[in-house]
């Protein structure tokens, strides 16, 4: 059931190192500043922009592939900038860490194509540059298209994906908590010691994936494990979410799907014994804000002039891994089997059997968010629209995306967050400590019915 109470919301910023993200077409408008993304001062900005609104974390997507599956082809992914060109997320956390006291980063990783010892690493590094203020976003990847690129023939069946996912999970979980002692290093100079052998253990993993035998190379890092993120809402996803998820991101179109997913999922994690409260889940959300409700439809409108369909339907065809233009414009989307995206497939499906989504629906409904529902209108507005989707679904929160970047995330710091603190439901000030502990409030350390605090090694 959601919530009764009045508790506060997490607020995410949802972005991508690319001129693209979720909007397609949406880089054209004069005031979009995403071609901007390989300048390190726009991310600074960024970062100086969503500490001062107080935002929870800064969440960076990343897809190891291009959009291909739209015409059997990538040229509209080049020409419209979707999600193309894209750099890696994770290099540009030091940089928005070092200009940030409180801002979280959850970067997205896939556990497909790179071996778990050396990411072990760089997220150790990353938290310790941080100080603890990462997360990971554990995805499977599911662009056919990164799998070629990676010397694998096809990409593995999603349900493989997580079986994969596990795996990896319990080598870094090995890693990161178990092969370095809290009182490990020493750092005695008048003995020489900078660390005590005896408390730094190989971890001895043999898998059916993966055999590590030896240390972890980082030492300790604040949170250890970094805050895991995680976006399965297949059965299997789910399943998989449940062990490990510390928060959940959902992209549900409408109320009646997202309050069904929210419902398994919370089950889900009972099921895996762990605190179904303790984890929250976040919606994918896009708001266009001003100080009228006429000024925000105006805005809205004039962010759609520059929209473009054929890209959206590009987007969605790669994320449900079917080939939209393969079908008539007012031909309703049927649920098929794909190893992409499953949930995004039935959401515009079969979830909600009072909505039928034809091509055309597609197109026009995804031109601005992509994926998620958009609110638009002044502050008061859409703190109401907010508001109800939390109290009719049972969300935390929200991973809010841009119709127009830097724009839409000043809109939500300069417009929203003051309104939701005015209402009480949004913090005043950062809590101190790592992201983990921000977060939940219960310090640093993962959950001990977490799987990361249950892993063994050999002794």
């Amino acid at each position: 059931m959601p919530p009764s109470d009045n508790r506060q919301l997490i607020l995410n910023i949802f972005t991508m190192n690319s001129v693209g993200h979720l909007s397609a077409g949406s880089w054209r408008h004069p005031r979009d500043e995403s071609r901007r993304y390989t300048d390190l001062a726009y991310w600074t900005r960024l970062a100086r922009t969503l500490e001062r609104g107080l935002i929870d974390a800064v969440f960076i997507a990343d897809v190891l592939g291009v959009y291909d599956v739209y015409q059997g082809s990538r040229d509209p992914a080049v020409r419209g900038g979707l999600q193309l060109p894209v750099n890696d997320p994770l290099q540009l956390v030091p940089a928005m860490a070092a200009v940030t006291e409180h801002l979280g980063f959850g970067v997205t990783a896939s556990v497909s194509f790179e071996h778990p010892y050396p990411f072990a690493r760089r997220m150790s590094t990353l938290d310790h540059l941080t100080g603890g203020r990462v997360g990971w976003n554990v995805v499977t990847s599911y662009l056919n298209s990164g799998a070629l690129n990676l010397g694998v023939s096809a990409q593995v069946a999603q349900d493989r994906r997580y079986d994969i996912a596990d795996e990896y999970l319990e080598v870094c979980y090995k890693l990161w908590e178990r092969s370095w002692d809290d009182d490990a290093v020493r750092a005695d100079a008048a003995a020489g010691v900078y660390a005590d052998p005896l408390k730094v253990r190989a971890i001895g993993h043999a898998g059916e994936f993966f055999k590590v035998p030896g240390i972890h190379l980082s030492e300790p890092s604040p949170q250890r494990t970094p805050v895991i993120y995680q976006a399965g809402a297949s059965p299997r996803g789910q399943r998989f979410a449940a062990r490990h998820a510390e928060s959940i991101f959902t992209a549900a179109p409408t109320k009646a799907v997202l309050g069904r997913q929210v419902a398994a999922l919370r089950s889900a994690i009972a099921d895996a014994g762990r605190d179904p409260r303790a984890v929250s889940i976040l919606n994918q959300h896009t708001v266009v804000v001003a100080e009228s409700d006429a000024q925000a439809q105006e805005r809205f409108e004039e962010y759609r002039s520059y929209g473009s369909a054929e890209g959206a339907l590009a987007l969605l065809s790669g994320w449900m891994g079917i080939d939209l233009s393969a079908l008539g414009d007012d031909e309703p989307l049927a649920e098929q089997p794909s190893d992409a995206i499953v949930t995004t497939v039935k959401a515009f499906s079969s979830a909600d059997p009072t909505r039928r989504w034809t091509v055309r629906d597609l197109a026009d409904y995804a031109l601005i968010g992509g994926d998620g529902p958009v609110s638009v209108g002044s502050p008061q507005t859409v703190a109401d629209q907010v508001e109800a989707w939390a109290a009719e679904t049972g969300i935390d929160g929200l991973n809010l995306a841009a119709a127009v970047v830097p724009e839409t995330f000043e809109q939500v710091v300069d417009l929203l967050v003051p309104e939701l603190q005015r209402r009480g439901r949004f913090k005043r000030s950062y809590a101190e400590g790592t992201l983990r502990h921000k977060l939940s409030g219960r310090g640093p350390r993962i959950a001990k019915d977490h799987a990361a605090a249950q892993v063994a090694i050999p002794d």
